[in-house]
């Protein structure tokens, strides 16, 4: 099965995230477009998390429920559709909480993905990363995968 492809025209991928979309700027969820979801696929679901967070990886976005025939998210969309479940972030926040590495850091890698599932996740808003794990465990078609890096 082939991958989706995921984008962002706010930045490319390996490239930095622009500060507007960092946590200490107010979270501006980027604007993300897809391509490539399989014809059988029920529910999309979306990730963003850090890979080098000091604590192991770090939560910024969870989103689930995301219909199958969308294919992309506007600039500051961070989910708040009522079909769209959103996921509490590392910050303890529903929806999308922007880069925020400890000052000094090398860029940490901002991986944001998304899942293709059949069939629906189940998920509601408030779930968690175990929450999120779990109900993709077995369900997943294919994914897409967009990285960015950011540093202060």
């Amino acid at each position: 099965m082939d991958e989706i492809t995921l984008s962002s025209p706010e930045f490319a991928d390996g490239g930095p995230i622009p500060a507007a979309h960092s946590h200490e700027a107010g979270d501006l969820s980027p604007a993300l477009r897809w391509s490539g979801v399989p014809p059988e696929t029920v529910e999309l679901m979306l990730t963003c998390e850090d890979p080098d967070a000091p604590g192991g990886t770090f939560v910024h976005w969870m989103l689930a429920g995301i219909p199958r025939d969308r294919d992309g998210l506007a600039e500051g969309e961070a989910g708040e559709r009522p079909r769209i479940a959103r996921g509490r972030n590392g910050f303890g926040d529903l929806g999308y909480g922007g880069p925020q590495p400890p000052a000094g850091d090398d860029p940490h890698r901002y991986v944001f993905t998304l899942y293709a599932l059949r069939p629906q996740s189940g998920l509601t808003s408030g779930f968690s990363p175990e929450d999120m794990r779990a109900a993709v465990r077995g369900k997943v078609i294919t994914s897409g995968s967009l990285t960015g890096t950011y540093a202060r």
